[in-house]
């Protein structure tokens, strides 16, 4: 039985399919009983538990042959990260009640950056299991392709790409939520002893300039990139409601500085193979969809 967290998620759901795919029993750990009915009618058992609470992710955990840890991201983080702090302790509390065989945590590129950032709540939780004593793989995967979302509405009514991500020319690690989750499912299924870290991005590297190419492909009309300048970003984000935007400027900083990458820039992480052009064509296909809707 493998007990998955996050599973509502792009990435948990993709996790489960295959696994279900495959005849394999899922416990489906979710917060919400509201959201049970389509897990239960796939074969699923159910357990409800909140992330930050140690007692209901034990019970939830308990007999599992192994568990997926997909902690909940923090976009505006408080200053030292307390609320992942609370899911961390818990997390740790349960499984080190429960000493399961193995453990596959969603970590992310950037967990070793050696500057803080919004990734670093995922070296904080690296830290944390990685000290468990138990089989703990940590899965570092790059920038989600799905992030294209965002830039829909611009690209397809004004026919411009908005780039936090820069130069427009530069290959950045990207990876399709949907390769994470078949990737987990993959490891799930493996044998290994200690802490292991797997890192994983797609195919080939992608630039704005490619990702401009392919919004152009699925909408049917030019889209050129503009690059928002780093100065304005603090406003811009400030301006969307965020109360502390120094995590997340910090966090793209890495990643056009260079200092966000994996060790030998991916020549030994895992590949997908889904595109950014498949990506980006299945996103604007379902925003067309719900505009019809």
């Amino acid at each position: 039985m493998y007990a998955i967290t996050g599973i509502t998620g792009k990435v948990g759901g993709a996790l489960a399919r295959s696994l279900l795919a495959e005849k394999l029993p899922v416990r489906a750990v979710l917060r919400d009983e509201t959201k049970a009915a389509e897990w239960r009618a796939r074969g699923c058992q159910i357990a409800i538990a909140e992330m930050d609470d140690a007692v209901s992710l034990g019970a939830a955990f308990k007999d599992a042959d192994g568990v997926f840890i997909l902690p909940p991201s923090q976009f505006d983080p408080e200053p030292g990260f307390p609320e992942v702090r609370r899911v961390i302790h818990a997390v740790t509390e349960a499984l080190g009640e429960t000493r399961l065989a193995k453990v596959v945590s969603l970590s992310t590129i950037g967990a070793d950056a050696l500057q803080e950032n919004l990734l670093y709540q995922h070296t904080l939780m690296e830290e944390a299991l990685g000290g468990l004593g138990l089989a703990v793989t940590f899965l570092r995967p790059a920038w989600f392709m799905e992030n294209a979302q965002w830039d829909i509405p611009a690209a397809r009514d004004e026919g411009v790409l908005r780039s936090f991500l820069q130069p427009a020319d530069k290959p950045f690690p990207m990876i399709a939520t949907e390769d994470v989750g078949h990737t987990a499912a993959r490891l799930l299924r493996e044998d290994w002893d200690g802490t292991r870290f797997v890192e994983l991005e797609g195919p080939t590297r992608v630039s704005p300039n490619d990702m401009a190419r392919a919004f152009a492909a699925a909408l049917g009309h030019p889209v050129s990139v503009e690059i928002v300048p780093r100065e304005a970003w603090e406003g811009i984000f400030r301006a969307q409601g965020t109360q502390n935007p120094t995590p997340r400027i910090r966090m793209i900083d890495g990643f056009n500085e260079g200092w966000i990458d994996f060790a030998d820039h991916g020549r030994g992480a895992r590949k997908g193979t889904i595109t950014i052009e498949t990506v980006i064509a299945e996103l604007v296909k379902a925003s067309r969809g719900k505009a019809l809707a």
